[in-house]
This record gives structure tokens, sequence and C-alpha cells, in this order.
């Protein structure tokens, strides 16, 4: 697996997917204050200042205690940071990661900058940490998320009704979907890397 100070980098021809540090504050910012509709269904929000200094604070600090992985996105196709994603909840005795707190900025949203960043981190859980399974989870109401995630093709485990508080009030149902080991290597990879050809 990892250790907190290990630097992962992960590139292809369209993304470079880094460590994220604390110094990433400015390059992140400009969402925080400028589209904080971008985090609608996340559990808490990164808008604002405060949001987004608290937001590094929390995952950096995750990383510390090696349970999470942040990284900082660039889109090479514009020369701009457009977003973060993360390995977390990561369980090394059960060969299992979540992947997600996935966002990125409304320029850089179905443009396939996702497809990218999905393709080179699944390779990374599979092939080099060598994990059996690798988790996803959504707000259950967050259609556009659930759909990209069928069509990479993640299976539907189910509902966890009720399953944890949202910032400002209330409960959410979260959906849970995951892809395995055999899975990656029998048919998986190969469609991502046919979506991202076309």
């Amino acid at each position: 697996m990892f250790s907190p100070d290990q630097s992962i980098v992960l590139e292809d021809s369209r993304v470079l997917l880094r460590p994220l540090e604390s110094e990433d504050l400015p390059l992140l910012l400009p969402f925080a204050l400028q589209e904080p509709d971008t985090w609608k269904y996340s559990l808490s929000s990164p808008a604002g200042e405060a949001g987004m200094k608290k937001y590094l604070e929390q995952t950096l600090l995750q990383r510390k205690e090696c349970r999470e992985y942040p990284f900082i996105v660039f889109d090479k196709l514009t020369g701009n940071y457009a977003g973060s994603t993360r390995f977390y909840d990561i369980q090394p005795h059960n060969q299992s990661a979540q992947l997600g707190y996935t966002w990125y900025g409304r320029e850089y949203r179905r443009t396939g900058l996702n497809r990218h960043c999905k393709l080179l981190m699944l390779t990374h859980a599979f092939e080099s940490w060598e994990l059996e399974r690798v988790e996803f989870r959504a707000d259950a109401r967050n259609e556009r998320s659930i759909e990209a995630m069928k069509a990479i093709g993640c299976q539907v485990e189910g509902i966890l009704r009720s399953h944890c508080a949202i910032e400002g009030g209330g409960r959410r149902d979260s959906i849970i979907l995951s892809i395995l080991r055999h899975e990656w290597f029998g048919e998986v990879k190969q469609r991502l890397r046919a979506m991202i050809r076309d």
C-alpha cells in the first residue's frame, strides 16, 4: 500500500494527478468562492475560503494517518488545475479502498477528464496496490454521478438508507457501487480504455 510521505503521481496524455498539499489552497480557492454548487450532493462542502481551508486540513490529516490519499487534478488540455479526487477508507488488511470525493470545476465536467482520472486511479489501485475491491459511494439522488459510475463498469450493490447526516440538516440515502479485481482485469479496464479513445 502506501506510507503518508509517499509521493504518488499518476499521469497520461490528458491529466496529471499529484499529491494534494496545503500550498494548493490558491489553486482550488476560486472554485470554492465562485462555484459553491459544485458540492450540492457532498456531505461537507468546501465552499468559501474557510470551507476550503478546512477541507484541505482534514484530508491532509487523514493522509498522515494512512486513511486517505488525496490528489489535485491538472488538466493538460487547458493547462489549468481542475479539481480534486482521492482514495479514502484505505484498508490494507482487507485489500480494499474507496475512490471518491471527486469534484471538478464547471468547465471541466463532461469533457472526458474524469474518465482519464478513473483509469489512472483504478490501474494504480488494482495493479500497484493489488487491491481486491474498490468501492464508490454517492448520494442516491445524484443521478449524473451514478450513471457515470455505472458507465465505467461499477456494479450497484445497494442503498444504505438514512445513511449519514447532511451538512445543513437532514440525512441522505447512499448508493454503494464497486469494482472487483477480477472485473477490472476481465472487462472494466478494456471498457474504460475504449471510452477514452471515443
